[in-house]
């Protein structure tokens, strides 16, 4: 008969046995498995240190057509007489780059417009929580009801309200044309208008001599300098394509810009330019550079001249920029006769004669 005694020694044999034999198979596969990690992760290492390397390239690169293109003048002679008197507003996004902002206006100013101001929507303009929206909605409704605006039937019921805002705040700073133009409001009823969203904290402005009133003909929106973590259901994302669509509709040309950083996948330029709104705005994905601001002025032009929307940059843009008013030609349009040089003389010179 088998006592307790041998059942308690055998177990404690397995479990013994088992115990060794876990100990030792991870002790040999630590060894491979650290050195397979180690590998791993020097060749992660230099491949960073090698994108590392190309984007310190790039960035000097772009520093150097900066450069380059500051010193010889070119965005003044590629700018000039591209926007002569027409009028521009800045709508900015929360987080906005200060570099594109500052870019445009100057490259507005070399293509003779004139910016008449900035409006800068807040947070709380792309907060669609039930609170907030039932806030902005009796806003709407007030400002609606003094101006005797028509409100138009949103397109996504999700940014309605914001939608409803964008038509009110672009009748307070814009005009589809700069004569016999009948709609929109008066520089008393803008600056209420304007002033009733601000004090409610969905944005800020900024007036040019009191010229935001007057309203402008050219609408440039500004977005965040990075792209949002969720990428396309970012709320502000979507309040943006119902911003950009009344805009589109109230102004002679509406165009949508955006720093290189802030325009990559699942940012709010990238979801603009795979919505239906594409086709009534142009976009430009690398404003904060020099060729960028110059593109965005050619837009609004382009536009202007009768051509449609089309997206520009480097970003899944379907051009590198538009087409300008005018090129100059490559050939000379009148035939010059070269002026003769002086004839050298020397030891090479035969024709040369001692006296």
């Amino acid at each position: 008969m088998i006592d307790f005694r041998y059942h308690l020694v055998s177990i404690v044999a397995v479990f013994l046995a088992l115990a060794i034999g876990i100990v030792l198979g991870s002790t040999e596969l630590q060894g491979d498995t650290i050195d397979a990690l180690r590998l791993s992760s020097n060749q992660l290492n230099k491949e960073l240190n090698t994108s590392n390397g190309e984007r310190d390239s790039y960035e000097q690169q772009v520093n150097a057509y900066q450069q380059f293109l500051a010193t010889a003048g070119a965005e003044q002679r590629l700018l000039a007489n591209e926007l002569t008197g027409d009028q521009i507003v800045l709508v900015t996004e929360p987080g906005a780059s200060s570099t594109v902002i500052s870019g445009i206006k100057q490259a507005a100013g070399l293509a003779g417009a004139t910016v008449t101001g900035e409006v800068a929507l807040q947070p709380s303009f792309n907060d669609l929580s039930g609170a907030n929206e039932s806030s902005l909605y009796q806003i709407n409704s007030s400002l609606a009801s003094t101006s005797q605006t028509t409100l138009a039937t949103p397109g996504d019921q999700q940014t309605a309200n914001q939608q409803d805002a964008a038509e009110l705040i672009g009748t307070a700073i814009l005009a589809a044309t700069t004569a016999g133009e009948t709609q929109g409001l008066s520089p008393a009823g803008a600056q209420s208008l304007l002033g009733a969203y601000a004090q409610a904290g969905y944005l800020s402005i900024s007036s040019v001599g009191g010229a935001l009133y007057d309203r402008a003909t050219l609408a440039v929106i500004v977005t965040p300098a990075t792209a949002p973590s969720d990428g396309q259901n970012d709320p502000a994302s979507q309040v943006l394509l119902a911003v950009a669509q009344e805009f589109a509709t109230l102004s002679a040309a509406t165009i949508v810009v955006g720093s290189t950083d802030g325009s990559a996948a699942g940012s709010a330029i990238s979801v603009l330019r795979s919505s239906s709104v594409s086709s009534q705005v142009s976009s430009v994905d690398n404003a904060d550079t020099t060729i960028g601001q110059v593109s965005a002025m050619w837009a609004l032009a382009y536009q202007l001249s009768g051509h449609k929307p089309n997206s520009y940059g480097i970003s899944g843009a379907s051009a590198v920029s538009p087409v300008p008013s005018a090129l100059p030609s490559a050939t000379p349009s009148t035939t010059t006769t070269p002026t003769p040089r002086p004839t050298k003389t020397g030891k090479g010179d035969k024709s040369v004669k001692k006296k």
